[in-house]
């Protein structure tokens, strides 16, 4: 109600009441009235860097402090690096000649050890990326900086950096045109062209003068959700409230189990006995007024009463009656939160089917992909980095590299394949998928973390081989029976061949 209609409520109750009336009808949606029920709801329109600014170290200090005492928070990152990363990249280079393609991925291969590709020389490129993940999880984002150096195979090396080390004191522009926020330099549309970072000594101080570094030369790992966003924001945010919730919940349940579980004797006694039996005037106890000093309570102690005193149990009422539903109810909110299955952050499969689970795993696998999509950029500009410094260095020669450089930057990335929930389900719609051409062989081996070319000359080595040495025909065994036809795969794992039941819950029962 604004101050008008308050002075004509105050003369005329009737239409003061008519004007709010026709006020609320007026609002279209329940989440913009100002009722009683949203009386406390209170939010406003900002830009996003305006909106995180203030919040931005607050939130990452909370949830880098979970990340340290939550085990709950462990099992969300957790999953994120184990499917985002994983076992990590392959490379595959694709430049049309098979000789420079294999010349490359062995250089590559050896650049990715820790004493090549990291400035520091203590991580391989595939721990890199994992520590990647886990940072923009917890601090909102991670930065790469290209380094140049006159050791290790290449010039060219990466060094991790911190989002703390961006000097968000630098306010004032260093090039005309152009303003700084958040120690990055941006032009009139938002497009970073510098950054300055804190230089640090061994001893953590901070040195007078940030160092500039051109943005040719970063690479901002993080996740943009609004087009005025500048920085970074913290992928956490969203569930540390309720982590923290459920790492309160627990500490107080573990203290109220502790405590019921242990057996304790008091002593009362119907007068005091010797000197010294009640408690001398000090802290807590002035004037020698009878008082007990704070203690704990522990298993097995014993403690003697004074005279006239009685034992009082505290039992706060109140708290959840069932503590693993609760917590369960909390880890559900908090996977669902980070767009996960629970059954992937509490590695609980005990009330799952196999439809269920195979459900969940394609619903993760579509979250994992968005933060793979974004990481495979930072793995494409690195890798083509390496490539230029190879070409500089002379490590690989490439006639022509500088005019096609687009052609001969073509690669593609494998990663690990994921093991089969049931392998013969899986099997069967894999040779499903193949004959009704929803997929290519070259498709299925990419998916299995395999190179296709790679897998033809493993086979056809096979059958040379058992052919040659052994006069052994395995085509059949490879192929199938009749004619090179792929043999029948049973869809269950039974041994009658009858399609297996969905029976994969925890209990053994169909759902």
């Amino acid at each position: 109600m604004n101050i008008i209609d308050q002075v004509v409520s105050w003369f005329s109750p009737q239409r003061g009441f008519a004007r709010q009336a026709w006020r609320d009808a007026l609002r279209h949606y329940d989440a913009g009235d100002d009722s009683r029920l949203n009386a406390n709801w209170r939010a406003i329109n900002t830009s996003a860097e305006q909106t995180d600014r203030y919040s931005r170290d607050t939130v990452r200090a909370r949830a880098r402090d979970l990340e340290r005492n939550s085990d709950m928070l462990g099992g969300v990152m957790g999953a994120f690096v184990r499917n985002v990363v994983g076992g990590g990249f392959t490379l595959q280079a694709e430049t049309g000649d098979t000789d420079l393609n294999q010349q490359i991925e062995k250089l590559w291969a050896q650049w990715c050890k820790k004493r090549n590709c990291d400035v520091t020389g203590t991580q391989s490129l595939s721990q890199m990326l994992r520590m990647a993940v886990r940072r923009k999880k917890v601090d909102g984002g991670m930065l790469f900086v290209k380094r140049y150096t006159g050791d290790g195979l290449l010039p060219f090396k990466l060094q991790a950096m911190e989002v703390d080390e961006l000097d968000s004191s630098t306010l004032a522009a260093r090039h005309k045109g152009n303003r700084v926020c958040g120690g990055i330099e941006y032009t009139p549309y938002n497009k970073p062209v510098g950054y300055w970072f804190r230089q640090y000594s061994i001893d953590g101080i901070t040195a007078a003068e940030p160092v500039y570094v051109d943005a040719k030369d970063v690479i901002f790992y993080f996740s943009k959700r609004r087009p005025s966003q500048l920085r970074e924001m913290s992928d956490l945010t969203q569930t540390l409230a309720r982590i923290r919730d459920a790492n309160e919940f627990m500490v107080a349940e573990d203290t109220k189990q502790r405590v019921q579980a242990s057996v304790a004797l008091a002593i009362k006694r119907a007068a005091p006995q010797g000197p010294g039996r009640l408690p001398a005037a000090g802290a807590g106890n002035k004037a020698g007024n009878k008082g007990y000093t704070r203690q704990m309570f522990t298993p097995g102690m014993v403690t003697e009463l004074h005279a006239g005193d009685e034992i009082q149990l505290i039992n706060p009422q109140g708290q959840a009656t069932d503590a693993a539903t609760y917590i369960k109810l909390l880890q559900r909110l908090v996977s669902s939160g980070q767009g996960l299955s629970y059954e992937a952050v509490a590695r609980d499969m005990s009330g799952s089917t196999y439809s269920s689970t195979r459900q969940n795993l394609i619903e993760d696998g579509m979250t994992y992909a968005d933060e793979v999509e974004l990481l495979v950029e930072v793995i494409d500009e690195i890798y083509e980095s390496f490539l230029i410094s190879a070409v500089l260095a002379d490590k690989v020669r490439i006639p022509g590299f500088w005019a096609q450089k687009n052609t001969y930057f073509t690669h593609h990335w494998v990663k690990p394949p994921k093991p089969w929930i049931d392998p013969a389900k899986e099997a069967n719609a894999t040779q499903t998928a193949m004959r009704s051409g929803q997929k290519t062989f070259k498709q299925i081996s990419a998916e299995n973390g395999k190179d296709w070319r790679d897998q033809v000359d493993d086979i056809a080595e096979v059958l040379v081989y058992a052919k040659e040495a052994h006069g052994l025909d395995l085509s059949s065994m490879i192929f199938g029976q009749q004619g090179g036809e792929p043999a029948p795969v049973t869809e269950g794992g039974d041994s009658d061949g009858k399609a297996a039941d969905d029976k994969h819950s925890g209990n053994g029962e169909e759902p």
